[in-house]
């Protein structure tokens, strides 16, 4: 499939999910053209705020080939991905990323992210949502413990 027929599946999934009652977000997560995954916004639907289509795709993707490392496949979101996808598709390895609506399309429907952008420019003590370091000392436990393991799996 080309990109534009990629994206075209995105989009499509987006405006079947709004009639299935869920968010108006699709995504393709697409290797050499051919579809690996796909992945809709459940968010209100199965009450879960991570259960978006982005971060759905990649579940369904790094299980389907066995991998947690998505390299070689590509991304198309039906609009801009929010803070939280755009970190899952980083740590997905995702080559390339492609997006139908921007973030300003979504924010007219309500769908905005701008204020989580802004609070991760702050400091944490800085940010709304009030956060404290605690207990770190004891938090590097298992970081030492993970240095220290030989098997250990590099991500």
């Amino acid at each position: 499939m080309t990109r534009d027929e990629l994206m075209k599946e995105a989009i499509g999934l987006s405006v079947r999910n709004v009639a299935e009652g869920g968010g108006p977000f699709g995504a393709v997560i697409a290797r050499d053209g051919e579809i690996i995954a796909t992945g809709v916004n459940r968010v209100t639907a199965d009450n879960d705020p991570t259960a978006h289509a982005e971060v759905s795709a990649i579940r369904a993707a790094a299980r389907k080939l066995g991998t947690f490392d998505l390299s070689g496949c590509e991304i198309y979101a039906s609009c801009e991905p929010c803070p939280m996808c755009l970190g899952a598709i980083y740590w997905a390895r995702l080559d390339r990323l492609f997006y139908g609506g921007t973030s300003q399309d979504a924010e007219s429907a309500g769908f905005g992210d701008a204020f989580i952008y802004g609070e991760l420019a702050l400091k944490p003590e800085e940010r709304a949502l009030p956060s404290e370091n605690i207990m770190r000392k004891e938090a590097q436990e298992a970081f030492l413990a993970w240095n220290g393991k030989e098997d250990r799996i590099k991500y």
